[in-house]
């Protein structure tokens, strides 16, 4: 079929378009609502198991969704259009804006960087030296705002996974000055290997065992680069994902050094050329890999040299977050934010004969229900004490930009921000017996999930695959970077009407068809009461929160626990 631009119409059509397509929500069994008022939490007030409709999901998903809104990526017309309409939907609502100067945005100023590296990359020394291919054995990006970045004859240096973390005990930099040095570690971080489950958190994957982490700490012990070695099994993701995220332009944050501060040189190394690397230093990959994870690893020099370079061509602009505000009645002076990210890949690559990345599933759904708890917040009888803040964020695909933005220039105190509740990519494949938790065990929100689901007649269930870090993943991380609890949840791995083998294939269709895909566009078919159910579920927790006087805690071993209980003044 022709590409999707074609049959592009108008914003101005888009925004009159509000008469929603109808749609049908299964109605609660007996034993939910029998649960309801045994499990209704204490403080909140009773509400009814429908107060999120699968008709207002569908209605917003379809519109956010649409090809009108060209793939919401930013610095398009795409993210003129999805601010726009979700700001009038916001203020159709009666919400109040929440950004400054009585605007329904937070600007967001990024940089576009797109980077050009060299075609190779000269690795020298005494012993083999090797030249490298950019795509084929290794990729380059930056964040410094340079025309040319460059690092020439700079030693490489071995340091393990790059984490340094007190509470585990453990430091990969001990004792070895890497100034000017590049830096290769291993992705993932040291329990990931399984050899010893009290190392770190096991195989489920901590904040350290992110790559941006890596780089961040590269960057304070004052590196030149860092090049992570990939590894399919333990960074969960093939290396054709860490090549298309590499390629192309990249949104970054736009900082007032410009930069600087940050290594030189970010890359990725594929494990065939890291053992390569490894073998022209003397080393064994398999010797340096099996010492990383054990404690008392010591970082060493390899004896050889690192020269590459890359062009970037900058673009600055600003983009927005979308926030809107229903202010509290008693206690107005405290926040429950409920997060989603409107952000998507636009118009790019044509996939069968359609270029148009939607991003219907991702996030499309946490949009339709970000905008449908509003809508029930507005009209339930009793409004919330505390204050409740509606965020859509820009740049989650990017690295969570809008989200770390909003969190570093919080437009309401932090100190006084109750929790972050964060819905991305509800599955639209009906109702679901489960809630998955990602990251459960973190803090005393999963309690308040527990009891909601509870009253939905549903089981929580950990995350998972938790070795995936899926946790730092989604924009909630942002909000426990700085010490606030924050939620992921959502139904899917058992369906109530199919099974779990049903959901599994499902999953499976959508991650390997669809995901990051123009396929993933909004589907007639979809049973959307699942969305609906994982909305309500959400919207339980958010009157729970806005009854209550006390705030939600870190549980002890999160690494969170510490920066909270700091702003506290504990």
């Amino acid at each position: 079929m022709p590409s999707k631009l074609l049959a592009t119409r108008p914003l101005p059509a888009l925004l009159l378009a509000l008469a929603f397509a109808t749609g049908c929500q299964s109605k609660p069994d007996a034993a939910s609502q029998a649960t309801a008022v045994a499990a209704a939490a204490p403080g909140a007030p009773a509400a009814p198991p429908d107060a999120i409709k699968a008709a207002d999901i569908r209605g917003y998903l379809k519109t956010v969704a649409a090809d009108e809104m060209l793939g919401r990526k930013p610095f398009t017309a795409g993210e003129e259009r999805i601010t726009a309409y979700l700001a009038a939907q916001f203020k159709a609502l009666g919400l109040l804006p929440g950004g400054p100067n009585g605007s329904y945005f937070q600007p967001v100023p990024m940089v576009e960087i797109t980077a050009a590296p060299a075609p190779t990359m000269q690795i020298a020394g005494p012993g083999k030296s090797l030249t490298l291919a950019y795509k084929t054995d290794y990729v380059l990006f930056t964040q410094r705002e340079q025309p040319v970045v460059a690092v020439k004859n700079s030693p490489l240096v071995f340091a393990g996974y790059g984490v340094v973390a007190p509470e585990y005990g453990w430091d990969d930099y001990a004792g070895l000055d890497v100034k000017g040095k590049t830096v290769v570690v291993l992705v993932n971080d040291p329990g990931n290997a399984g050899n010893d489950s009290t190392l770190f958190k096991g195989r489920a994957m901590t904040y350290y065992g992110r790559w941006t982490y890596k780089y961040e700490e590269a960057a304070r012990h004052g590196a030149a680069g860092l090049l992570i070695v990939h590894d399919t099994k333990p960074a969960a993701y093939p290396w054709s994902v860490v090549l298309s995220g590499a390629v192309g332009p990249k949104l970054r944050p736009q900082t007032a050094d410009h930069g600087a501060s940050k290594c030189a040189l970010e890359g990725w190394l594929t494990l065939d050329a890291a053992k390569r690397l490894f073998t022209a230093a003397g080393q064994n990959y398999a010797a340096l890999y099996a010492a990383a994870n054990q404690r008392g690893f010591r970082p060493r020099a390899l004896g050889l040299t690192m020269s590459t370079s890359l062009r970037n061509k900058l673009r600055r602009q600003t983009s927005k977050n979308v926030l809107a505000v229903l202010p509290g009645t008693t206690n107005a002076g405290e926040y429950i934010v409920y997060s989603a990210h409107w952000d998507h890949f636009g118009v790019g690559k044509t996939i069968v004969g359609d270029s148009i990345y939607n991003g219907a599933v991702d996030d499309g759904t946490g949009l339709a229900a970000l905008l449908s708890i509003a809508k029930a917040f507005k009209e339930a009888p009793v409004k919330p004490a505390r204050s409740l803040v509606f965020l859509a964020v820009t740049g989650e695909e990017q690295g969570l930009l809008g989200s770390a933005y909003y969190a570093q220039h919080p437009p309401f105190p932090l100190a006084k921000t109750v929790a972050d509740l964060n819905m991305d990519m509800l599955w639209p494949y009906g109702r679901m017996k489960d809630l998955t938790v990602i990251g459960a065990g973190q803090s005393e929100l999963e309690d308040y999930a527990r009891a909601a689901a509870r009253e939905q007649g549903r089981y929580l269930l950990p995350d998972q695959t938790p070795e995936t870090g899926m946790f730092y993943r989604s924009d909630h991380f942002s909000f426990a970077h700085v010490g606030v609890p924050s939620l992921y949840a959502s139904g899917g791995f058992e369906s109530r009407a199919q099974g779990k083998a049903y959901i599994a294939q499902q999953r499976q269709a959508y991650t390997t068809g669809m995901y990051h895909k123009p396929a993933d566009q909004f589907d007639p078919a979809w049973d959307l009461a699942g969305v609906a159910e994982d909305a309500q579920l959400y919207f339980r927790v958010g009157q729970r929160l806005a009854a209550e006087t006390t705030f939600p805690q870190w549980r002890a071993g999160s690494e969170f626990k510490g920066i909270r209980e700091r702003a506290a003044g504990k």
